[in-house]
């Protein structure tokens, strides 16, 4: 039998010696007896994006197994706007691989994440989740390749103010402890996460640290490593509830917004992406970026505009998203650039042999590097619905690799300068911005819906009502009115303070 436990955090796998993605309902079952587990817990996430909760105590094996199978009823109308009371009921449904052991509940409780599905049975078609699933699904069979996606998730620590070991503002980036104070919130949170099944890369600490009315702000960042588009969207779910529990549990605050108050680096949720072919990546092709990656780019920068549409979707975000703040508002691309929208960061292709240089007794590594050649979207925040945003970017890819002129757009919008310094700035007006408030992200969202309607990936009711909702902010002219304002700003920001 093949050994998948080697290392591997996750209790399920360990216990059942096989990866997450084939687990079945009678593995859920040996595992919940075999342990005592006496909850089970379904976790879906509704129109707010948060991680919402249906909590059973097993009563029998075949009250479990009934659970397990025909899920249960929820009402849609209290967690989605666009779902009317009149016909409210939807099933959710367990999806078995993402069971995982609650690491907070004092009773011993798996929690499982599920699907929305209809009256009839099927999958609801405006459900974030599966919107995702058809993005991922068209792409593949139009242009034969699937997409690995992994989020850098940004956040602040806030907590009372400390006189010891005081970081520089604004200088915290990759800080130790005891100058990083929230260094071990985040080892937990992070191995809490490995436990759920979450691919974790690294944690550290972020550039953004301040002190602001005898409170201690701490940026910090967790990143995980890519995989399967739709495990990537539940993951970065659970870690965001994860993250959120476990300070409750310390009697701090975690927040994700993109602003934290004037002149201060927001939290962003920069996304990678990978195009995958046979096992594959496809983003890199003799030692060089290849033209699938290129095409992948353009489609990202085509779609930009709307794409805001779903990764900055409060007023706040674009208090973010300007120049000089550590976020991107011209729509480019370069290399190792962080000015840019879209980065293409170092990916290993000169070889690797640092090691053998830093560690003499080691042969010269041979392995092949290619797979770790990634490509970075930069205006996301933590206001994002992580499954439309996804998906968004799916189809942003896939229109990419349809359009005929692809790699003109990548040749016309490569820049390899840092387009904030004033003198390039000639370079920077050749540039298209990106939208400056909520009701510009919506106008163009409306532009460009028929690229996310094609082949049925997202419904009309949907980007209809996601229009709706970013126009009712009314921030049209929101940004220039308060920009100058630090109290203003700082109620908006409070308003917003626990989006996404």
């Amino acid at each position: 039998m093949t050994v998948f436990t080697e290392l591997n955090p996750n209790p399920l796998v360990q216990y059942l010696n096989k990866p997450s993605a084939e687990f079945t309902r009678a593995d859920i079952i040996k595992f919940i007896e075999d342990h005592n587990i006496e909850m089970v817990n379904f976790r879906y996430t509704g129109g707010d994006g948060r991680l919402k909760t249906l909590n059973f105590v097993i009563s029998s094996r075949e009250h479990l197994n009934s659970i397990l199978t025909t899920g249960e009823r929820v009402d849609g109308s209290s967690l989605f706007p666009f779902i009317q009371a009149g016909s409210s009921d939807l099933y959710v449904v367990p999806r078995y691989r993402t069971a995982f052991v609650n690491p907070f509940s004092d009773v011993p409780a798996l929690d499982i994440l599920c699907s929305y599905y209809n009256k009839d049975g099927e999958p609801l078609e405006s459900s974030p989740e599966y919107i995702l699933h058809k993005a991922h699904l068209a792409l593949k069979e139009k242009t034969g390749y699937s997409f690995d996606v992994m989020g850098e998730l940004e956040y602040y620590v806030i907590s009372e103010e400390e006189d010891l070991f005081r970081a520089v503002d604004q200088k915290g980036y990759h800080e130790s402890y005891p100058f990083a104070k929230w260094e071990q919130l985040r080892t937990e949170a992070m191995t809490a996460m490995a436990k759920a099944g979450c691919l974790i890369k690294y944690g550290h600490s972020e550039v953004g640290n301040f002190i602001q009315d005898g409170k201690l702000y701490e940026q910090n960042e967790i990143e995980f490593m890519p995989t399967n588009l739709e495990d990537a969207a539940d993951q970065l779910v659970i870690a965001k509830w994860i993250l959120r529990s476990l300070a409750y549990k310390y009697g701090v605050t975690v927040t994700f917004a993109p602003k934290i108050t004037v002149g201060k680096a927001g939290s962003g949720l920069h996304v990678h992406t990978k195009l995958v072919k046979n096992g594959k990546n496809q983003m890199i092709e003799n030692g060089k970026l290849s033209n699938t990656a290129r095409r992948a780019i353009a489609g990202y920068l085509e779609l930009a505009p709307s794409l805001t549409a779903f990764g900055n979707t409060n007023p706040a975000s674009y208090f973010r998203l300007v120049p000089h703040q550590e976020a991107p508002t011209n729509i480019c691309w370069g290399d190792r650039n962080r000015s840019v929208l879209v980065r293409v960061p170092l990916g290993w292709t000169g070889g690797n042999s640092m090691i053998y240089h830093a560690n003499p007794l080691e042969a010269p590594a041979t392995d092949d590097l290619s797979q770790l050649q990634t490509v970075e979207f930069r205006c996301p925040d933590g206001s994002a619905d992580i499954y439309l945003l996804l998906a968004g970017l799916t189809v942003a890819a896939r229109h990419g690799l349809e359009l005929e002129n692809s790699l003109e757009i990548a040749e016309k919008t490569y820049v390899d300068v840092n387009i904030f310094e004033e003198k390039h700035k000639s370079r920077m007006e050749q540039l298209n911005q990106l939208p400056v408030s909520c009701w510009e992200s919506a106008a163009m969202l409306e532009k460009q819906a028929e690229i996310y309607l094609r082949y049925d990936v997202f419904p009309q009711g949907v980007i209809d009502g996601l229009a709706r909702r970013l126009r009712s902010f009314n921030d049209e002219h929101l940004r220039e009115e308060i920009k100058n304002d630090q109290n203003k700003v700082m109620e908006l920001v409070e308003k917003f303070f626990h989006c996404g």
